[in-house]
């Protein structure tokens, strides 16, 4: 199961707990990407830039080679076709879908949060352009808006029986 969304969409904490409940291993590539790299997000995109990232971050996806796993996706991973085609062959890919106003209110730090995207691009720009893509690639959609961790996790596991 492949979890893809905005920064701030609960990729990585909801992921742990569902990997948990189902038994099965997590994996967040963000955090394989500052192991390859030795370095944080925030770090390459200051030293290379945010192309630089998510070429970085295609690799990592390409090279994913697991079963049973839960993978929790930087946001800007549905920007390579070639990663995205390599993650569905891993599973199904769901989308957790949150309004920009309840984003907004989750993310404080959007300029040191390692969010790979144009300089000048703006939350609202970046929440416009990426919604697009993660529709796009996504095999199940989660409304994640007003609803607790218990009742995402609850309808995680209902999609993944159909």
């Amino acid at each position: 199961m492949i979890l893809i969304g905005m920064p701030g969409a609960g990729k990585s904490t909801l992921g742990v707990q569902f990997a948990k409940q189902t038994a099965r291993d997590f994996i967040d590539t963000d955090v394989l990407i500052q192991v390859r790299e030795n370095k944080t997000l925030q770090q390459i995109l200051d030293e290379s830039g945010y192309l630089v990232l998510r070429e970085v971050e295609e690799q990592v996806l390409k090279s994913l080679q697991v079963e049973r796993s839960v993978i929790a996706t930087g946001g800007s991973a549905v920007y390579s076709r070639a990663g995205m085609t390599a993650l569905k062959c891993l599973g199904p890919v769901i989308f957790l879908d949150v309004e920009l106003a309840e984003l907004r209110h989750r993310i404080h730090n959007y300029e040191g949060r390692g969010i790979a995207r144009r300089a000048d691009q703006s939350f609202e720009a970046l929440f416009e352009e990426r919604r697009a893509l993660y529709l796009q690639y996504a095999d199940v959609i989660i409304d994640c808006n007003h609803k607790s961790q218990a009742r995402i996790l609850d309808e995680l596991q209902n999609k993944l029986k159909e």
